[in-house]
C-alpha cells in the first residue's frame, strides 16, 4: 500500500489487477484501486478537484482532471476518513499512476494540494 501525507491530509492506495475485466489477449488490462483519504489536520475540508497522471508501457502518458472523486466532493471534519474505489485500464500489464487533489479548507475556503501517492499496476503473471 502506497501512503502519503500531505498538509495533515493522508492519503492511502492499495492497487490490484482485475482479471475478471481483462483480456490480455487484445491489450486491455484493468486495475482497480481502493483510496483512503485521512483528515489528520484540526480543520474541516472538503475534495475539490482531481488531477491524475497515467503512465502505460505501451502508451504515452495520460492525464485525468475533474471534479471530485466517483461522483462526489466529500467534506471530512477532523479525524475523519473518505474511501472510494475506482478503475484504470492499461494496455500493457506495466503502468503507473500518481496525482493530485485540490482540497479546500471550509472554514475560509482556502485551497491547497494533496499529493496521491504513486503506485505500479503490473499483471500479476508478468511480475513472476
Amino acid at each position: 500500500m502506497a501512503t502519503q501525507v500531505t498538509h495533515d491530509i493522508r492519503v492511502s492506495v492499495k492497487a490490484t489487477y482485475s482479471e475478471e475485466q481483462s483480456d490480455p489477449k487484445v491489450g486491455r488490462f484493468l486495475f482497480s484501486y481502493r483510496i483512503r483519504i485521512e483528515n489528520r489536520s484540526g480543520r474541516t475540508v472538503q475534495l475539490l478537484r482531481r488531477h491524475w497522471h497515467i503512465v502505460d508501457s505501451l502508451q504515452g502518458p495520460r492525464e485525468i482532471k475533474g471534479p471530485g472523486v466517483v461522483g462526489e466532493t466529500p467534506v471530512l471534519p477532523p479525524g475523519e476518513q473518505f474511501t472510494y474505489s475506482s478503475f484504470c485500464d492499461l494496455r500493457s500489464g506495466f503502468g503507473r499512476m500518481n496525482g493530485s487533489y485540490r482540497m479546500r479548507h471550509t472554514d475560509d475556503d482556502s485551497t491547497f494540494d494533496v499529493t496521491i501517492p504513486a503506485f505500479d499496476l503490473i499483471y500479476p503473471i508478468a511480475g513472476n
